[in-house]
């Protein structure tokens, strides 16, 4: 099945050379797309250079920093507007492998949402400040409490959709971001009964640029947990 990878980025040009031909040698189904936010390092200058001699490499350029949420939504639509198959996210840090890609090219075919998980098997993380890591572990449980989907990695960012799992997502209903669009995404996904797998990822923390991970996405999706579970409970959802 011919597949799309759809990696946000902003200010991340020591990645992206590297990145897009590691994808691109997963598969020769796999393409990928980069959505760039008008980075100000040349990262949307140097995928469009690295476009003239692969085929396989897309890029989305948008006018300024608008969130990882609607990145990944207008990565989306993009898919949906062609004729993809499958599609990921994908950091462009390499803090998710892209060796890990065959893993879940093989979970998808028996599912509909494929989420690579930190917490699977223990904790698989490697690099993360403990403050972090407990914030990230108690994020999860948090939402597995709250909204009782029973993912143990419902905030990870690695993930497979198949075509149809897309096409039964309202996009225009989707608004939230960080974290916070990770959960939402997979519970409308669990809400309606879609098959959704967990396989285990390793993660490691980003080497080179800065995490765009903010005080004000953590807090947006503390409340959109309770959001979510109250829409579920109302038949919103």
């Amino acid at each position: 099945m011919k597949g799309l990878v759809i990696t946000p980025t902003y200010n991340e040009v020591d990645n992206v050379e590297e990145l897009v031909p590691r994808v691109l040698s997963q598969s020769p189904d796999l393409e990928i797309l980069i959505v760039d936010d008008n980075s100000t390092d040349g990262t949307g200058d140097k995928v469009e250079e690295m476009r003239k001699t692969e085929p396989r490499l897309h890029c989305l350029h948008r006018p300024g920093k608008m969130g990882l949420g609607t990145a990944y939504v207008d990565g989306f639509r993009y898919a949906l507007e062609r004729d993809y198959e499958l599609v990921f996210e994908m950091d462009a840090d390499f803090s998710h492998d892209p060796d890990s890609i065959p893993a879940f090219l093989e979970a998808i075919q028996e599912a509909d949402l494929v989420v690579g998980s930190r917490y699977l098997n223990g904790v698989t993380v490697v690099n993360w400040p403990l403050h972090r890591l407990i914030l990230s572990y108690g994020a999860n449980l948090y939402t597995r409490i709250v909204t009782r989907m029973p993912l143990k990695d419902a905030t990870g960012g690695f993930k497979c959709f198949r075509r149809s799992t897309l096409e039964a997502i309202d996009l225009n209903e989707v608004n939230s971001d960080g974290y916070g669009f990770q959960v939402e995404m997979n519970f409308k996904a669990w809400r309606k009964k879609l098959r959704v797998k967990e396989i285990p990822i390793l993660f490691v923390d980003r080497q080179v640029g800065a995490s765009k991970m903010s005080n004000k996405i953590i807090w947006e999706a503390m409340w959109l947990v309770w959001r979510l579970r109250f829409d579920a409970l109302r038949g919103k959802l």
